[in-house]
């Protein structure tokens, strides 16, 4: 798996946090790693984009980005508003073949979900992967309305042939409620795909060394951590009526 492809269902669902706690497992299983934002908006030149706050989180990986516009949008849209060329799927799938070649692991973290435009012709992060035959990681939200998402989500990578690697919730609260808590097994079922992780919420706050350590903790083996699925579900699922 030297290219993961990481999407959302949504915007602000913890893509980045995500991100960021895969690299720092892989770190500590001793790969290198290197993380690649196809597109990143809303962020000014000078400021700190989503490839350096998985850096700051996770550690030493090598960061690269293929475009910025300043503007919160879609990135075709922000591209074309700031009168930019847009980003095109087979950039970001050569970008990321190339640190295939210098790296054990490259996360290509996308924008928003799955179909979000990067250009004008439609252009999305399922088709980069479709391009590099590369598997998709979604991350996912907790509670109510996360079904509907999840299984759109995974509709249309099993309709492209895309293979879904599993699912990680993005934010898991410290109180999590009904909903949350019947997803644990409703997720899986609707996406047919696993959970491979569970990042408690706020995490991101956590200083780098609380992150790196803790990382491995919240990812299932196969993506390079200790946390069990199973024993998870029984822990936080409401008993059954």
């Amino acid at each position: 798996m030297p290219v993961l492809m990481i999407t959302g269902t949504g915007t602000e669902v913890g893509k980045t946090v995500v991100t960021a706690a895969v690299a720092a497992a892989a770190l500590a299983a001793g790969r290198t790693v290197a993380v690649l934002k196809a597109a990143q908006t809303g962020v000014l030149p000078d400021e700190p984009g989503d490839a350096a706050e998985v850096a700051r989180l996770a550690g030493p990986v090598t960061t690269a980005e293929l475009a910025r516009y300043p503007e919160p949008l879609a990135p075709a849209t922000a591209a074309r508003r700031a009168g930019r060329a847009a980003v095109r799927p087979h950039e970001v799938a050569e970008a990321a073949a190339k640190l295939a070649t210098e790296h054990d692991l490259v996360l290509v973290e996308g924008a928003g979900g799955l179909l979000v435009r990067f250009d004008a012709a439609g252009g999305t992060l399922a088709d980069a992967a479709g391009l590099l035959s590369a598997p998709v990681l979604v991350v996912v939200q907790a509670g109510l309305g996360t079904l509907n998402t999840t299984e759109l989500t995974a509709r249309e990578l099993r309709r492209r042939r895309l293979d879904l690697t599993g699912m990680v919730i993005g934010s898991w609260p410290a109180e999590p409620d009904l909903a949350a808590r019947c997803n644990l097994a409703d997720l899986p079922e609707v996406a047919g795909a696993p959970l491979l992780g569970s990042v408690p919420a706020g995490s991101g706050s956590l200083a780098p060394a609380a992150f790196r350590s803790s990382a491995p903790g919240w990812l299932g083996p196969r993506l390079d951590g200790t946390w069990d699925a199973e024993a998870f579900r029984t822990r936080e699922a409401p008993r059954e009526v």
